[in-house]
């Protein structure tokens, strides 16, 4: 069994894997918009479609909560032909553990993240990853996926159990 520490989740670190949605100051001034009230930020990721028949699916997760403690990675899945792109709309923290591989997960690559609410997470497109794992309070996200009906939207692959990880906050 293996033990990874969670570390904060930022652009930089998860850039092998996806990328994270959030307004920082690299993004500029954005656009003045709404009567003054608001701020506009144009292009901020893409949610990579590699099949051009493929429709945007917007789905909503509701997810609940776990103790902050150790969490076993005992399953993973991937999206071979879309990026995913989770944005939370009432979280405090979120875990994000991902991976590269290719029919199956490399370990040696899994990376354990810890997000704030207010960073979304977005996927690239055949990026191992676990489902949402979230603290604190009942937490709603929108999802943003490329679908088509078939097989190839989600592939899940389940841990032999000696290949079982522990993540740590």
């Amino acid at each position: 069994m293996r033990t990874f520490v969670a570390r904060p989740l930022t652009k930089e670190a998860f850039a092998p894997f996806g990328h994270v949605l959030e307004i920082t100051p690299e993004l500029g001034a954005g656009v003045s918009v709404n009567m003054g009230t608001a701020r506009r930020y144009n292009a901020v990721l893409d949610v990579e479609n590699l099949r051009p028949h493929a429709k945007l699916n917007i789905a909503a997760f509701r997810c609940q909560p776990s103790t902050p403690g150790q969490f076993p990675v005992v399953e993973v899945e991937k999206h071979p032909y879309s990026g995913q792109l989770f944005v939370p709309l009432n979280a405090t923290r979120y875990m994000v553990a991902v991976a590269h591989g290719g029919d199956t997960p490399n370990l040696d690559t899994l990376q354990v993240f810890l997000a704030s609410g207010k960073q979304g997470v977005c996927y690239g497109p055949g990026i191992w990853h676990q489902p949402m794992i979230v603290f604190d309070v009942e937490t709603d996200f929108t999802c943003f996926v490329w679908e088509d009906g078939t097989a190839g939207d989600c592939v899940p692959y389940v841990l032999a159990k000696e290949q079982i990880v522990t993540a740590e906050l």
